[in-house]
């Protein structure tokens, strides 16, 4: 093993805190490319040799939705320009593809000459499965990709750490979406409860005043709320106030 390279249990420990920081996805209320970006600046310190993280999000058109640094943004758009290259495979297979950019190999030529003239000697390409999120039909699928200016940056330790990283990231992303559409389910059930309230008070108060049936109470709201293209709830609300009004001026 590289001297040089931190050891095992150094990773490892690099890993864990970065696993903490994920807690945090669950505590703020962020676009899904705000937790990406999060997770992209997480990773950085996740694997001690990284110089830089990208995030590849695929869809009709694969994107980078969040980078720690400018330089990468060159490198992902090379692969996709192309079709091919390591982030791509990772996306595409759902396997983590590791490269140590050298003199052997010949795989993609066009990012590897971009990834040499950027000073990058390694990558490391994770998998990102994410559950289905807001704005995107089904799971969302990309890859997280780390970048590094030494070429022994990254052995299958690194790949397992990261791996382990970005499923709890995939999770974590999963179950903060998930919870906001339960919270926003129930926020709209209570509105729907003072709704239908509200809107039968209104209905109790026209039967008074126009000596008419519940259905004919609510057909007079129905037709209101038609003519002038105002929500029912709404017209709801002003009947009660016209009314409450009027009998405390009589």
């Amino acid at each position: 093993m590289n001297a040089d390279r931190p050891d095992v249990l150094h990773r490892l420990d690099s890993t864990m805190a970065a696993l903490t920081e994920l807690n945090a996805i669950f505590a703020d209320e962020e676009s899904l490319d705000a937790a990406l970006s999060r997770i992209a600046r997480n990773a950085v310190s996740a694997v001690p040799q990284a110089d830089t993280v990208s995030i590849t999000v695929m869809g009709s058109t694969p994107r980078t939705a969040a980078h720690t640094d400018e330089s990468v943004l060159e490198l992902d758009a090379a692969q996709y320009a192309e079709g091919e290259g390591p982030c791509l495979e990772a996306a595409q297979t759902r396997q983590p593809v590791r490269v140590m950019i050298d003199s052997t190999e010949r795989r993609w030529p066009r990012f590897l000459a971009v990834a040499q003239a950027e000073g990058i000697r390694a990558t490391l390409s994770i998998p990102l499965i994410v559950g289905a999120v807001a704005g995107h039909d089904g799971e969302l699928v990309g890859s997280v990709n780390i970048y590094s200016r030494t070429v022994s940056a990254f052995d299958l330790v690194d790949e397992k750490l990261l791996c382990l990283y970005t499923d709890a990231a995939s999770r974590a992303v999963t179950d903060a979406h998930r919870w906001r559409r339960t919270l926003q389910t129930v926020t709209q059930l209570e509105q729907a409860l003072d709704s239908r309230s509200e809107i039968d008070q209104a209905k109790g108060a026209l039967r008074v005043a126009m000596a008419c049936t519940a259905d004919e109470a609510f057909e007079l709201l129905v037709r209101r709320s038609q003519r002038e293209n105002v929500k029912l709830r709404d017209i709801a609300h002003q009947v009660i106030e016209d009314l409450s009004r009027k009998t405390a001026q009589s």
